[in-house]
């Protein structure tokens, strides 16, 4: 397979990452705890453990996880499902971990076991960090390990912390990264915290790849490179609409300023500023991406792909794919079959 003569923009890198191995590369993989609590919160649990499967299944290898519970059984959730703890807490690779996290929920108990304390306390002198789901923060409160820094906890026990943990920063943020301390009130918080987590061990790259495959709608309208959290302006976010709309009768830059109310010279610095790259480039990737896609979860024809997606050419559609992946589309994996 040759290597591709031509690069994708930052801004579609990640999107076309999936599945592509010459993106690998051999890294230790990030080892991650999960300390499920009785009734812990299953919607937590469940976003942050799925940002962590996406990234092997993008990148296999990337990370490992294990579960915890205290008596190494079936651990219930609040939903009412339970969950198996796959590694005892005597397991010597406790000791491996790169992050532990705590997993509490809304019918958690409060009191905080001695079991527990001494768990958390023993960790803390490992080089890992830790963490927090819903009122994950209210554990390691309890043991101590809080002082001094921010933290984030479900409003419910918002305020009881700041009273049992005076020396704890609690904020009314869903999500807090203070040094090696990670903390998320909501379900939300918790999928944003592995992301940042993977960001921080993997890379930004398989970060991103993830965040467009699991939340496409926010990944897509995110600036490009170090500005990559924050978000576009109307104007960009109306033409990026506009071009996801007209795929397969792709619209010229005359229709699009039209469209927007802008001159070709403003549509044209709006791309340069904010994605680092053209309109026509943009366009382009964006047409190459979502071909790509149908080749590979349908049974649509190489040609059929291409006519969907602005491509009348053949053989055009062929030279332009070969440039950005290296080989032709015609030997794209097709995960239907």
């Amino acid at each position: 397979m040759n290597s591709p003569s031509t690069s994708f923009s930052e801004t579609f890198a990640g999107r076309n990452l999936q599945y592509t191995s010459s993106q690998e590369v051999n890294m230790q993989p990030s080892i991650v705890g999960f300390l499920l609590l009785e009734n812990f919160s299953l919607p937590c649990f469940t976003q942050a453990l799925d940002v962590l499967v996406t990234a092997n299944v993008i990148r296999p290898g990337s990370v490992r996880v294990h579960t915890f519970g205290q008596q190494h059984a079936d651990v219930m959730s609040d939903l009412g499902i339970p969950v198996r703890a796959d590694t005892p807490l005597t397991d010597v690779r406790l000791a491996d971990l790169d992050l532990m996290i705590v997993c509490g929920g809304l019918r958690t108990p409060r009191d905080v076991p001695g079991w527990l304390s001494g768990l958390l306390q023993q960790l803390e002198r490992l080089p890992m960090a830790l963490g927090g789901l819903w009122n994950g923060a209210w554990y390691l409160g309890k043991a101590g390990l809080l002082d001094g820094y921010r933290c984030a906890i479900h409003p419910e026990q918002r305020t009881a912390l700041s009273e049992r943990s005076p020396h704890a920063n609690v904020t009314l943020e869903a999500l807090v990264v203070d040094r090696n301390r990670m903390t998320a009130a909501t379900p939300v918080g918790a999928f944003q915290m592995m992301i940042k987590w993977l960001e921080k061990c993997a890379g930004g790259v398989l970060a991103d790849a993830v965040l467009d495959l699991l939340d496409h709608d926010q990944a897509r309208l995110r600036r490009a490179g170090s500005m990559r959290t924050r978000t576009l302006t109307g104007p960009l976010r109306e033409l990026i609409t506009l071009m996801e709309c007209n795929l397969e009768e792709p619209l010229d830059l005359a229709q699009l300023s039209r469209c927007v109310g802008l001159s070709q010279r403003q549509m044209q610095r709006l791309f340069r500023d904010q994605l680092s790259t053209t309109p026509q480039k943009y366009y382009m990737e964006l047409r190459i991406t979502e071909a790509r896609r149908l080749i590979q979860n349908s049974s649509s024809s190489v040609v059929n792909a291409a006519l969907a997606c602005g491509f009348i050419s053949p053989s055009h559609f062929s030279r332009c794919y070969s440039k950005l992946f290296g080989y032709p589309p015609s030997k794209e994996l097709r995960y239907e079959r």
